[in-house]
This record gives C-alpha cells, structure tokens and sequence, in this order.
C-alpha cells in the first residue's frame, strides 16, 4: 500500500503565493538544556517547549534561530501535512506542531519512535530476494557520498550496523535492516558514483527503480541530498523521476552541520536546500516533505524517526 496523500507531477503548478509564512531555521535546539532523546513524548516536549510561541497578529509565524540569524521562509502551502490531518483545527499553534528544521506537520499518526533493537537481516540483488515478512519498510537512497551509511548508524544509534567507506559506490546490494523486529530500514546502493563501471551503474539503477515501482512494504522512500554544496543535475532528476512514478518521497537533507564562509564564495546548507526546493517545485502539485540533518551533530535523528513513524502508522491502520 502507498501513501497517496504526497507529491505528484503537474506541469502547471504555479511557484508564486501570496499566503501566510513560517520561518524554519536549523538550530533549533541551541537554548535547550534537554539531551538527545528518541521516545515520541520526550521528543514531542521537547519541541514543544522549543517551537510554541504565539501567532503573530499579521499570521505569520517566526521560529527564531539564537546561534546564527540564518532562517528559511516558507508558505503555509508548502508545509507537508500528513494524511488526515488537518492544521486549522487544535488548540497548540501550527507552529509548535513542526518537525523541527523542516516544512514537516505532525500528526495523530505520530509515535513509537524509539529505536529499541536493530539487526541486519539480509542483502539482496532484487526486489524477488528481499523479505517477505511483510513489514513495512523505509528506503535510503542517494548519490554516493552523501553520508547514507552514517545516517543510518545515526538512526539506530550504533556506529557499525551500516558499514562507512571512505570509496563511494560500496553499497551495491539491497540491504535490508530489522528495527524492533516491527518495521525495515533499507539501504540501497548509491548513484552517481563515476568511477564504477557502467554497466554496474546501469544494473544499480534498475534493480532500485525495480525495487521502487514493485516492492509492496514499501512505506516511503528517503532521497538524500548533500546540502553543504549546489544541487546536482543527477538529484534533481532522481527526485523527478520519483515523482513522475508517484513513489512517496522525503527529502532528507544531509551534511548541514558544515557552514561555509560567505567571504569564500560557498553557500550555507539552508540557502543550497532553498535552491533545490525551487528548482524542483515546478515539478510537484504539492511540496515534499523535507528534513535538515547531520550525521556529526545528530540534528533531524528524532525528527526522522516521528516522521517515519507517522507515516508507518499511517500505512499499517490503512
């Protein structure tokens, strides 16, 4: 089963609007005296405690960033609100129920986020071979480099479970992983990657597309993109293609813990995420979900963690 309530290509989707705003910054967490957590009612306190300030009399609403005055804007329309949800009604302001450092709506569905167990189970050469336990599961996938590995070690707090190397492209298997014997993460190969030969990029990129259209557990898929540098011509299509084939899709953006100068030429991480979500908005009737991350500081671990959740939910109660 898909989720239906996601991004899907229109050719005249206006970019223009004239609604009311929200700023989403990356750090969120700078004032917060609480450590890290992974429980879904720790975590929901904790953004709470963080995000809930009053609305503001011209409806716009304003997160403050208190380490850098660095922010994102976005409209209310570009928000991903969940299936079955609906952000008029409740009595916490809309923004104290954003994902922290993205455009990210919590819903009903969110919960059991905590990460008690994980365990490899196996790698597969294609869609046929992979588990058939039924389980619901979640993709990782991205250009090679991108931090896929860390992430994941991220996620489940462990530091080997998905194996790091300093040569891109190692991951050429279908690899799946067991989170509290509930639920998979799976982490594909990555694309992009120039010095492997081509006819194992060519046989990487069909048996993934494969997966994608043809594996019935799949819940979502989570496309990373390397935020400390431009967008890449090879991202850009990933993530039109997914959204050509109608595959549920977040955008998980990696590496924002690294700030270049602006004296240097190179843009922060939120001004590179700004300009990929320009450049793909044309391709979407609506916005994809979207979340900031860093494998080094841990900023969006939780976060992805209640949005997969939420979605799992979801998936499981329909």
């Amino acid at each position: 089963m898909f989720i239906t309530h996601l991004p899907k290509l229109h050719s005249h989707f206006s970019i223009f609007y004239q609604t009311p705003k929200i700023i989403i910054t990356s750090a969120l967490l700078s004032k917060s005296k609480t450590t890290p957590v992974s429980h879904f009612s720790s975590v929901t306190a904790a953004a709470n405690t963080l995000l809930q300030i009053p609305e503001l009399q011209t409806k716009n609403l304003e997160i403050e960033d208190v380490q850098e005055k660095t922010h994102i804007e976005i409209s209310v329309e570009k928000l991903f609100v969940p299936p079955d949800t609906d952000i008029s009604s409740g009595s916490r302001p809309l923004s104290s129920r954003i994902l922290k450092g993205s455009n990210i709506v919590l819903s009903k569905y969110a919960g059991d986020a905590q990460v008690e167990q994980a365990e490899f189970v196996k790698s597969s050469v294609n869609t046929e071979d992979c588990p058939s336990d039924g389980l619901p599961e979640f993709a990782l996938v991205g250009r090679s480099n991108v931090g896929k590995s860390s992430l994941l070690n991220s996620l489940v707090r462990r530091k080997k479970l998905a194996l790091t190397s300093k040569k891109p492209g190692k991951t050429q298997c279908i690899n799946h992983f067991r989170i509290n014997d509930s639920w998979h993460l799976v982490d594909l190969p990555g694309y992009g990657y120039a010095a492997a030969p081509h006819e194992v990029r060519t046989d990487w990129a069909k048996f993934t597309k494969d997966y994608f259209l043809n594996r019935p557990t799949l819940v979502s898929v989570f496309l990373l993109i390397d935020a400390s540098i431009p967008a890449k011509k090879i991202d850009l299509e990933y993530a039109s293609w997914l959204g050509q084939n109608q595959i549920p899709m977040t955008l998980v953006f990696t590496k924002c813990d690294k700030r270049k100068k602006k004296k240097n030429g190179g843009k922060r991480p939120e001004e590179n995420l700004q300009d990929f979500l320009e450049l793909i908005q044309k391709f979407f009737q609506t916005a994809p979900p979207w979340i900031m991350t860093s494998s080094v500081t841990n900023q969006g671990r939780d976060e992805i963690l209640l949005h997969m959740s939420q979605l799992r939910n979801y998936w499981l109660k329909h």
